[in-house]
């Protein structure tokens, strides 16, 4: 299996986990609450911008979780807002308002529903450290995953937003 986090769109290949149900949605629940699937069931688990949405806390946990889903040599996708990146946006002389208010929602969360506010910002040593802590190896930043459509590859202002990172178990 090949388990994608958050997800909303079909894909052949893998099943979704959405705290929401929809009408491409496999499991419906929360991501800090993995306990439905099997040890070692996925070959790939992908979660794009779904670890902001929890408590620092519990993010390592969370991750924990993810490799416990993992057979051995399975691949964690992890795409989460690239927090000095947004800063840099934000703080650019030539922000417009409707930049700045743009920028703060990729940061805080859209708020458009109870689940769309942000907990954590990320930034690369830290979600490193927390995916080395939960005992994954050969941790890599990647520009893209060419996976799915989502905001992993979103480019407001002609620059990439997210932090990806690919781990292995």
């Amino acid at each position: 299996m090949k388990l994608h986090i958050g997800g909303t769109a079909p894909h052949p290949d893998w099943e979704i986990l959405n705290v929401t149900a929809g009408p491409y949605v496999d499991h419906v629940g929360d991501l800090r609450d993995l306990a439905r699937f099997a040890d070692g069931c996925a070959e790939a688990v992908y979660a794009s911008h779904v670890l902001e949405h929890i408590p620092l806390a519990e993010v390592e946990p969370v991750l924990r979780g993810f490799g416990r889903l993992l057979a051995p040599g399975g691949a964690l996708y992890v795409s989460v807002p690239d927090l000095e990146t947004l800063c840099r946006l934000f703080l650019h002389p030539g922000a417009s308002a409707e930049m700045r208010l743009h920028v703060m929602r990729m940061m805080f969360g859209g708020q458009v529903d109870p689940h769309d506010f942000h907990y954590v910002g990320f930034y690369e040593p830290l979600l490193r450290r927390m995916l080395v802590a939960a005992g994954f190896l050969d941790v890599r930043r990647v520009e893209s995953f060419g996976l799915f459509p989502d905001t992993s590859d979103y480019r407001p202002y002609g620059v990439a937003i997210s932090l990806n990172l690919v781990a292995r178990k």
